[in-house]
């Protein structure tokens, strides 16, 4: 029998185990294992009768090695679907390689202490999970994960050589609130307030949080303010791409956002330097996160659209050629197939995929890789088939 273990069950979680239970030829087992067991329960009792996969749930501490491998060891999973925080990937990845079970996430470590998130970290680990014969695939969620198969599959399909690549993330919904995260509000904020960053002609190029503004007309959606931001995807595909001249990745912000986030900073509440308050040592933007909207609660308020996609410029046959690759998903309808917002779904269903290529056999390829390391193909048909069909433009408006 076929067994996933899950770890993590927040609001992307919830949505790649709803997925998972959708596909319950492919997941016919599955452990959802959380340091909030009870959040697991409620979840299985939820899709209990819905599906033919057999769910149980475990308590685990992502932080704590041993406990990762004492339940890796009892539940025997193939496929290990790393749910929890960056923070946590190095310890479930040594738990994999100490289990020899693949390995799956969506976001690259970072250090808890330090706002950067690299994949040095995790590129360590490849001779050593080739030597164990296991497969990590790395990012297999919607950017990172769709934007890098999107990009194997332009180079693959349309491009002899891809130039360039204008990674664009729009979300035009509206949740009512002046300021509230989709995702995590710790991860969220540290990527936004972080300066910018994007691959030029073989360097890196570094700007001010923000400083850098566009506007784009995104199909079904509109006109949009995008502001370059640093992300993980143009570190892999600056080395995976052959003959690219540049990366940028750029995300839309409401203005409401931009000015509470500025005066958020400028009274210290993003910080990430611990203080003392109270007698006690508290981190002021963990505190913040305490007192924000939680992003699952925000699925039944939210309401438009999200447009998620790749602007691709090279050549094909000698003569110059541009697509725009993406996805538009509504926020409504991601409620009510599986009680989230877009942008849990849109992040949570290529994280069920990345494990069905890993659990069929699809892909496998020993060693650490990011997902635009393998054949897009059938990535590309499973996202029409389980809820992110993408579109191509080709002609499509550049930015800039």
């Amino acid at each position: 029998m076929r067994k996933t273990l899950v770890i993590g069950c927040g609001g992307v979680a919830s949505v790649a185990i709803q997925k998972c239970c959708q596909n319950s030829d492919v997941f016919e087992d599955i452990c959802i294992a959380s340091r909030t067991k009870s959040k697991c329960d409620a979840l299985k009792e939820k899709l209990a009768g819905t599906t033919a996969t057999k769910i149980s749930t475990a308590h685990v501490d992502a932080n704590d090695i041993d406990q990762l491998i004492a339940l890796i060891n009892k539940y025997q999973p193939q496929v290990v679907l790393n749910l929890a925080l960056p923070y946590q990937d190095l310890t479930i990845m040594d738990a994999c390689l100490a289990t020899h079970t693949h390995y799956v996430d969506t976001a690259n470590y970072e250090p808890e202490d330090t706002a950067k998130f690299e994949y040095k970290w995790q590129w360590a680990y490849n001779d050593k999970y080739k030597n164990a014969g296991i497969t990590a695939l790395l990012g297999s969620g919607f950017d990172p994960g769709v934007t890098g198969v999107y990009a194997a599959y332009a180079l693959k399909h349309f491009f002899d050589e891809i130039n360039y690549i204008d990674i664009l993330d729009c979300n035009a919904g509206d949740n009512g609130y002046a300021f509230a995260t989709n995702f995590n509000p710790e991860i969220n904020i540290r990527e936004v307030s972080a300066n910018g960053c994007y691959w030029e002609n073989g360097r890196w190029v570094e700007t001010k949080p923000m400083e850098i503004k566009k506007t784009y007309d995104f199909p079904e959606i509109g006109e949009k303010d995008i502001y370059l931001l640093h992300h993980e995807e143009l570190e892999s595909l600056a080395q995976n791409i052959p003959r690219i001249k540049r990366i940028r990745f750029f995300m839309t912000f409401s203005q409401s956002y931009l000015t509470h986030l500025k005066c958020l900073e400028n009274v210290g509440m993003t910080s990430i330097e611990p203080i003392i308050y109270e007698g006690k040592e508290i981190v002021p933007l963990q505190f913040l996160q305490a007192v924000l909207p939680d992003p699952a609660s925000l699925g039944p308020l939210t309401k438009g659209k999200t447009n998620i996609g790749c602007i691709f410029g090279g050549k094909k046959d000698g003569k110059d050629k541009n697509i725009y690759i993406y996805n538009t998903c509504d926020h409504q309808q991601c409620y009510r197939e599986v009680d989230s917002q877009a942008v849990a779904y849109t992040c949570g269903v290529p994280a069920m995929i990345g494990a069905m290529m890993l659990l069929t056999g699809t892909w496998f390829k020993p060693g650490v890789h990011n997902i635009e390391n393998f054949d897009p193909d059938p990535f590309m048909d499973a996202l029409n088939k389980w809820g992110l069909p993408w579109q191509i433009d080709y002609s499509p408006k550049l930015v800039d």
